[in-house]
């Protein structure tokens, strides 16, 4: 009797572990776009999460705990996303959520999510309706699509543009970059010149491409996925268009360019994460050399955006102790206020879980090289 005492006194004493945690791996979960015209999107996201948590747990894992990624396929499609997350959430039991792509899909993933009161970290989609109103479950590493598409239309008013179109996917991502640029030409006391719409998942450009070649915009701003945005691009040109074409990140930079070939030179694109390619700083080198190692040596902006996304949430574990908890995983994210995970910046804090601000500005060069 005795013994049994002792043995149960034991059990009560040991930390309660959070689900998704044993006493050798945190399970977390992915859903994001795998198949469609989209697909490229969640694969590199993934490739990037991989590549990190592959170092990661070649070196033990974070406290003695060994990282694994499962992931469900939400097909870039609203009606899909919240039976993905619920699966990732009550099938496999996961930790927390990350690696998310798109805003229509984000936003039918976000009421599960925060019923759930499961953290999510790191979304590929800058759209305002996924950070306000605050969600404390929610943190961000990327800049919005507001601070990419102020530094475009900034970009543009610099050169002597006057003449603005936007070229959008008719749903939440695209109103997202349409807002934006609509309140970036606002403040400079200018008006959109132009639009032209797509469906999601389709290449039906015509109508977009009459409405906007017709008005003969200085700039077009893209905000739809890279498919579509290729299409709109080749028929612009071929219809003789000579404006300048300008992407917000989600476009999916490096699939954008393969699609385009040679029609892709002078294509700008806004970008939320350091150059891939650069050499000067910290996080980068260490993504090339890690994402070799993990035998993804195509280096690009998506899988750099997972790599980053992977780091954030593993420093946020490392921070919560060996007694993990999601409410204590929260509080400790919380506290990383302007942390550097190797030359990028991130801040969290009670009231705010922006991430980063960063954005800079890209161009695809000859054979399908990215310039700054």
């Amino acid at each position: 009797m005795k013994k049994l005492l002792l043995v149960v006194a034991a059990l009560v004493s040991q930390p309660v572990l959070a689900q998704g945690v044993t006493a050798d791996r945190i399970r977390l979960g992915q859903a994001a776009v795998f198949t469609g015209p989209a697909a490229q999107l969640g694969i590199q996201m993934r490739n990037g999460i991989k590549t990190y948590f592959d170092e990661v747990n070649e070196k033990g894992g974070v406290h003695g705990r060994k990282l694994e990624l499962v992931t469900e396929d939400d097909q870039y499609e609203s009606k899909v996303a919240p039976v993905a997350s619920k699966k990732l959430i009550e099938e496999h039991k996961v930790f927390a959520l990350m690696g998310y792509v798109g805003t229509p899909t984000g936003v039918a993933h976000l009421p599960v999510v925060t019923q759930a009161k499961v953290p999510l970290v790191g979304m590929f989609t800058g759209a305002e309706v996924l950070r306000a109103p605050f969600n404390r479950y929610v943190f961000h590493v990327r800049a919005s699509y507001y601070d990419e598409t102020e530094k475009i239309v900034e970009q543009v008013v610099s050169l002597g543009g006057k003449k603005i179109s936007v070229f959008y996917q008719s749903d939440a991502y695209g109103e997202a970059g349409r807002k934006g640029t609509e309140l970036a030409l606002t403040r400079r006391g200018m008006k959109i010149h132009s639009t032209g719409t797509v469906e999601r998942n389709t290449i039906k450009v015509e109508e977009a491409v009459k409405a906007i070649h017709a008005s003969q915009p200085d700039a077009v701003v893209m905000v739809s996925a890279y498919t579509s945005c290729a299409e709109f691009i080749r028929q612009m040109k071929k219809a003789g268009s000579g404006t300048i074409f300008y992407n917000v990140s989600f476009v999916g930079s490096k699939a954008l360019a393969d699609a385009l070939g040679k029609e892709g030179v002078g294509v700008a694109i806004s970008q939320v994460v350091p150059f891939p390619w650069g050499r000067s700083v910290p996080v980068v080198k260490e993504y090339q050399f890690l994402a070799k190692k993990a035998g993804f040596p195509d280096y690009n902006f998506s899988a750099m955006e997972g790599f980053l996304t992977a780091k954030v949430l593993v420093e946020g574990l490392r921070r919560t102790g060996k007694n993990l908890t999601r409410e204590g995983f929260i509080d400790a994210m919380e506290k990383m206020n302007d942390v550097d995970v190797g030359g990028f910046w991130v801040s969290y804090s009670p009231k705010s879980h922006t991430g980063s601000k960063f954005v800079d500005l890209t161009i695809i060069g000859r054979e399908g090289k990215f310039l700054r």
